[in-house]
């Protein structure tokens, strides 16, 4: 499928869908992600400072923002993953104009050691 943001999509992301895991030991569970085997073309951006002010409006962050075809099958809580980043997808938005699917995320970074 071609669309009017395709010369946009940099990049490609893999999907990954969280999943229930393992208890926790204390009567929890654990989430783990899944890669779904699908990838997206993505543009990923800083987010403006509009848009970050929402976030903290919100209690949220929102640290980039990822553009990508308004058929992908990307919802609120999958990881995108590429590039040496991982990326968590808070939220996901169409505009009024289905040209793209944009997603608000969060850059996950990992405790060294």
């Amino acid at each position: 499928m071609s669309g009017p943001i395709d010369h946009l999509l940099n990049r490609t992301l893999e999907v990954w869908r969280p999943a229930p895991g393992p208890g926790d030991g204390l009567g929890g569970r654990r989430t783990t992600y899944v890669n779904t085997g699908r990838t997206v073309r993505a543009k990923v951006d800083q987010p403006s400072d509009s848009d970050r002010m929402l976030a903290q409006q919100a209690s949220s962050e929102h640290t980039h923002t990822v553009y990508l075809l308004p058929t992908a099958d990307v919802t609120r809580g999958d990881q995108l993953r590429g590039d040496g980043q991982t990326l968590r997808v808070t939220a996901t938005v169409t505009p009024s104009s289905p040209v793209y699917l944009k997603a608000p995320c969060t850059l996950v970074q990992s405790e060294p050691g």
